[in-house]
């Protein structure tokens, strides 16, 4: 196996020739083993745009040469179309603040780089890892804004997802407006409702997460590019520090704007405590109305569609198990929440030394979210509703009398349950045709009228 050597403050590393990372790049993949994860993808793209954007910047500056920026913008490209990314391997979880992510992609480029003009990987006297395509930059300015970037692209799937799932609710939600059923509250019976009104609370609590998705981006807009090591902009050109977000953000088509105060967005990351807080929100409801439609299922009420056999014994056993495991991807985005936070809270003066795990929890969390959207939706277009048996509760459930309170009182009310409980071998509703008018019966026991604000005289 052919071989280069190169070199770092430590010592000297032989790197196969054929990889574009280098030995930066090799002394982590060794010191962090932990998680077994490469980072996130979407995070490598991200940065491969900052790097370019980075590089225009400083050419137009006149601080590179025009001819090793184009190679170097050249290779950007490529990461950006998603090649090289067998040469990202370092762990998601690592020390260093994503230092040794910043490194992977200095060097992957640089040594494309080089490629691209015909010369040999490792000859960093032409185009360097740092001196050219890490110049003006830091870990802490790029990291960070390069995180934002991805979270604001990733944040647009499941707002528009979302929407869709919002949407199939609302379909269903006319498919069952006049299926008359039972409320249940304490997981007692309670109240007449519709079917349809059921799923519309299902719509409404999605049109929540959609627009909380969708208003979220607002929040990671202000980026600290340009503040290098702690914020300050030590070691960049004042030009280079305006002129880069500009470059940026023609790149993204983003609306990016420059932090006033590049230390605190160096130093505090909350706004991505309040993004994934979003994302919480949105996954506590996932589990909520999962656990509704598994329970309607299990009742009876609503038939989720079979997807694969059910026990390993039990012959003809069917589960809910897609509901099963959105609620596993609902309880594993507010555990990526957790993580967001103590990160967060974790970093210490003027860095924050937790990013990798950060933004390893926020991408997953993201990415969760969008695959969840499509399960449900998918799952929801599909459940069927079982009218008779939501009548067949409806009509064996005394409570329903609650709704004749306005017409004949309180007491009158409690009279005609306990009777029904007694001595009632009917439905309800002929039980309650032989004790009160019958027009009355019938109008108020409407489905348009039990799921009305208030009642109509």
């Amino acid at each position: 196996m052919n071989v280069r050597t190169e070199h770092d403050m430590l010592g000297t590393l032989d790197i196969p020739d054929a990889c574009y990372y280098g030995i930066h790049t090799m002394r982590a993949a060794a010191n962090f083993t932990l998680s077994g994860r490469n980072v996130a993808p979407e995070l490598i793209h991200s940065m491969a745009m900052v790097k370019k954007a980075c590089a225009l910047a400083n050419t137009e500056l006149g601080y590179l040469d025009a001819d090793k920026a184009a190679a170097i913008g050249s290779a950007c490209d490529d990461i950006l179309e998603g090649k090289l990314a067998d040469q990202f391997i370092t762990d998601a979880l690592q020390g260093g603040a994503g230092t040794s992510t910043n490194m992977n992609l200095n060097e992957v480029i640089a040594n494309r780089a080089l490629e691209l003009i015909n010369r040999s990987k490792g000859d960093y006297n032409f185009i360097h890892p740092l001196d050219h395509v890490n110049l003006h930059q830091s870990t802490n300015d790029v990291y960070p804004t390069a995180l934002k970037v991805a979270t604001v692209y990733q944040l647009r799937s499941p707002s528009e997802k979302l929407a869709r799932l919002q949407e199939t609710f609302q379909q269903r939600e006319n498919d069952f407006a006049d299926i008359v059923k039972i409320g249940r509250t304490e997981m007692q019976d309670a109240v007449p409702m519709t079917l349809g009104a059921e799923f519309s609370a299902f719509a409404e609590a999605f049109a929540r997460d959609r627009w909380r998705t969708f208003k979220a981006e607002e929040r990671i807009r202000t980026i600290n590019l340009g503040g290098t090591a702690i914020g300050t902009g030590i070691t960049a050109p004042r030009s280079y520090i305006f002129l880069v977000i500009e470059k940026l953000r023609d790149l993204s088509g983003l609306g990016l704007t420059r932090g006033e105060n590049c230390v605190d967005q160096t130093a505090n990351q909350d706004v991505f405590v309040e993004v994934s807080a979003i994302l919480k929100s949105c996954a506590v409801n996932f589990i909520k109305v999962c656990r509704d439609l598994r329970l309607l299922h299990s009742m009876g009420e609503i038939h989720l569609a079979p997807v694969q056999a059910g026990s390993s014994i039990m012959p003809g056993k069917v589960n809910p198990v897609i509901m099963e495991s959105l609620i596993q991807g609902g309880m594993q985005v507010c555990a990526c929440d957790h993580l967001v936070e103590q990160c967060t809270a974790a970093g210490t003066l003027q860095i924050n030394e937790f990013m990798p795990l950060l933004a390893d929890s926020l991408l997953r969390a993201l990415r969760l979210l969008g695959n969840m959207c499509d399960m449900l939706t998918d799952g929801v277009k599909r459940l069927e509703a079982d009218r008779d048996r939501c009548l067949d509760y409806f009509d064996r459930c005394p409570i329903v009398i609650t709704a004749f309170i306005p017409h004949i009182g309180y007491e009158k009310a409690l009279e005609l349950l306990q009777e029904f409980r007694k001595n009632g071998s009917t439905g309800l509703k002929a039980f309650l045709q032989q004790k009160l008018d019958p027009e009355l019966v019938e109008n108020v026991l409407r489905p348009q009228n039990l799921i009305a604000l208030g009642y109509r005289d």
